[in-house]
């Protein structure tokens, strides 16, 4: 099964990495992106599995056949052009019903839209703090699609809480009433009901049932051994199966995975061995694999499951530090 996938690995000053064997190996494909790129975002055309995009701290680029050549793209991503120098790409959305509509968030925060894939965008009207003083600037995390509504897309701003837009960007607001921080690392959708969406941050793991209106914190800490949480998905063929990625900070130096298979009610912790080096930062599913799952730490290690999380296996190549993973299929 697990040959049939292509991984494509985002590392922080490595650039990216592909394995056309399903994670077995890997080889560096970075050419005509700047080597020494830090990848924090990767983001797969929906209906063009050789069309990638890479936010990096050098702007974003796009690959159209599958990492073979990368292309810078332009302005505003070019210091001086309406992007101030010290700005990174951290976060990447190519919409599911739109592949000429991507999404970008940076750092500092702010939320960048292109409606021609790429070739010219536009920053949005989204009142977001770029500033922050424990950490100097705030993120934009992560920006999802709502699988309800496609003209909802949602944003994670660490540190300034959920962010919705309900016109497909247009105009936003914050929701975030009762999270348990406003640091938000990722969101995920519970794609049995309309309206429930999961948040996951430094200190808890989140979840609304009315559109972000109000969050409930699940108070991790009393069942998990880590409260620190990152990276989150949903398994494709069945939406009861939610996956979280923990650890001890960030990076942190112990990690784990936990599953749940009934909406979140109940929790298990995967068996990852050797144990995680740090903080399980990403997790990765595709649709036309289900049952193939992968997860990584932000310090290098990547565990593959064929069996729909029941069993992983540490992948044989480490990276020195890993902030993103896509799968695409032929």
């Amino acid at each position: 099964m697990s040959s049939q996938c292509t991984v494509y690995a985002g590392t922080a000053g490595q650039g990216v990495w592909r394995s056309q064997d399903g994670g077995e190996t890997f080889q560096r494909r970075c050419s005509g992106m700047f080597m020494e790129a830090i990848v924090r975002a990767l983001a797969v055309a929906p209906s063009d599995p050789a069309t990638l995009y890479a936010g990096t701290d050098a702007g974003i680029y796009r690959t159209t056949d599958g990492g073979g050549r990368w292309e810078r793209l332009p302005a505003p991503f070019d210091p001086g052009n309406g992007w101030p120098a010290g700005v990174a790409v951290w976060s990447i959305l190519v919409h599911p019903a739109d592949q000429s509509l991507i999404f970008a968030g940076t750092c500092p925060a702010a939320l960048y839209r292109s409606s021609d894939a790429g070739a010219a965008w536009a920053r949005l009207d989204a009142a977001i703090s770029p500033d922050c003083p424990p950490i100097v600037y705030s993120r934009v995390t992560c920006i999802r699609a709502d699988p309800w509504r496609p003209e909802a897309i949602w944003a994670g701003v660490e540190i300034d809480g959920a962010w919705r837009s309900d016109d497909r960007g247009e105009s936003w607001r914050r929701v975030s009433q009762g999270l348990s921080s406003m640091d938000i690392h990722d969101l995920a959708f519970l794609s049995r009901q309309p309206g429930g969406i999961l948040a996951s941050t430094n200190n808890d793991l989140n979840v609304s049932h009315d559109d972000g209106a109000t969050w409930q914190p699940q108070r991790v800490k009393e069942r998990f051994p880590f409260a620190y949480c990152r990276g989150l998905a949903v398994k494709a063929d069945d939406p009861a199966t939610i996956l979280l990625g923990n650890g001890n900070g960030p990076p942190g130096t112990a990690g784990a995975l936990q599953i749940s298979r009934d909406g979140g009610a109940t929790w298990r912790q995967a068996g990852l061995a050797p144990p995680p080096n740090s903080t399980v930062w990403t997790i990765a599913t595709h649709a036309a694999l289900p049952s193939l799952l992968f997860a990584a730490t932000v310090n290098g290690y990547l565990y593959r499951s064929e069996d729909g999380g029941a069993i992983w296996r540490k992948c044989a190549h480490e990276f020195g530090e890993l902030r993103a993973l896509a799968l695409v299929t032929a």
